[in-house]
């Protein structure tokens, strides 16, 4: 009987201990006030920041790497010098930063900085083709996607060597860019063409392009490479591409001006943020009911908490991220952050 009580007690300790330690920690870049914010998701409160980006709106970064990639939409700024972080020598700032030197400074180039979160720093600048909207990192971790809205097109990134590999035309005006879970595809949505581009990652090459609503911009793909969500800004509406019939598509009323979109851990539930229309919409994918809510002013990037009732939802006119209830769809609170406009957030676990 002891044993098996030892047995019982270990298990418990050892299920507990697995859940304390299953936290997630949010990045989030701020636009003009040129930070990262780092926050706590359990607290929900800002436990750290970093500085050095310029006007980042695109950020991105998954488990299978250390870092984290941000755009600029800031141009011919490569001269900037990187400044030393306190906590590390001068000979390891050099080394961090040897790939800045000798970086052009044309017209129409730009920027993607790559952050070691832990190390709470800019590590590498590389030069890309002009501005960046948005960043999409590989699920393995390896390449990084820079989308340039004003280039047409998208910047191939080796994370590794810290260059350039390709640049991939996609359409006019792109705006976001989803990668499979697998890897094998990467999908762009190209606001000024209507359509969202299909890239096979390992051609480098578009191989598709998929006819969807008017103003495509933010898009969101379901665990199961099954269907691709696309956010149709003009028109206010929703496209759920069928990825194995792409000509398949059920489309989704929301609000005015709709713009961030996240899926629930469970793929059951799926939430958007219409900007023009101060509210937030809530799609039950099983039976297309529809929720809205009002929230204001300007909901903006969104981004469910994994494993949790929580999402985050920010605004376009206030620095502020709200902290909604994903079941009962009520706001719990609010995050301030500070100055400048949350944009594309990261959740990683701790």
């Amino acid at each position: 009987m002891k044993k098996q009580l030892f047995i019982f007690f270990t298990f418990f300790t050892l299920t507990l201990s697995f859940h304390v330690n299953a936290e997630h920690v949010m990045y989030v870049v701020t636009g003009t006030s040129n930070t990262l914010k780092i926050i706590d998701t359990d607290t929900d409160k800002i436990t750290g920041e970093i500085g050095e980006l310029e006007n980042a709106h695109g950020l991105s970064g998954n488990a299978n790497t250390e870092y984290l990639v941000a755009g600029s939409m800031n141009q011919d700024n490569m001269g900037k010098s990187l400044s030393k972080p306190v906590a590390i020598t001068e000979e390891e700032h050099k080394e961090h930063h040897a790939a800045d030197s000798g970086s052009s400074k044309s017209s129409g180039k730009s920027y993607v900085s790559i952050i070691h979160p832990k190390h709470g720093h800019v590590m590498r600048r590389i030069e890309v083709k002009g501005i960046t909207h948005h960043t999409s990192v590989s699920p393995d971790g390896k390449v990084a996607i820079a989308v340039h809205s004003k280039n047409g097109g998208v910047s191939v990134i080796n994370l590794d060597q810290a260059k350039v590999l390709s640049f991939i035309k996609t359409g006019q005006v792109p705006n976001y860019a989803v990668f499979s879970s697998d890897g094998q595809f990467l999908y762009v949505s190209n606001a000024g063409s209507g359509n969202v581009s299909v890239i096979d990652t390992h051609k480098r090459a578009v191989i598709k392009n998929i006819k969807v609503g008017l103003g495509p911009e933010h898009l969101q793909i379901d665990a199961h490479n099954e269907v691709l969500y696309v956010v149709n800004v003009i028109g206010g509406s929703v496209s759920a591409v069928n990825l194995a019939d792409t000509h398949n598509i059920h489309t989704y009323k929301v609000g005015k001006s709709p713009h961030g979109i996240s899926l629930s851990t469970d793929g059951k539930r799926l939430f958007v943020s219409n900007k023009g229309g101060n509210s937030l919409t809530r799609i039950n994918i099983s039976n297309d009911n529809i929720e809205t809510i009002s929230l204001e002013p300007a909901p903006y990037h969104v981004e469910v908490i994994p494993n949790s009732q929580k999402l985050y939802v920010s605004s376009r006119k206030q620095p502020k991220i709200w902290v909604i209830d994903q079941i009962n769809m009520s706001v719990l609170k609010e995050i301030n952050i500070g100055s400048g406009v949350a944009h594309q957030m990261v959740v990683l676990d701790r």
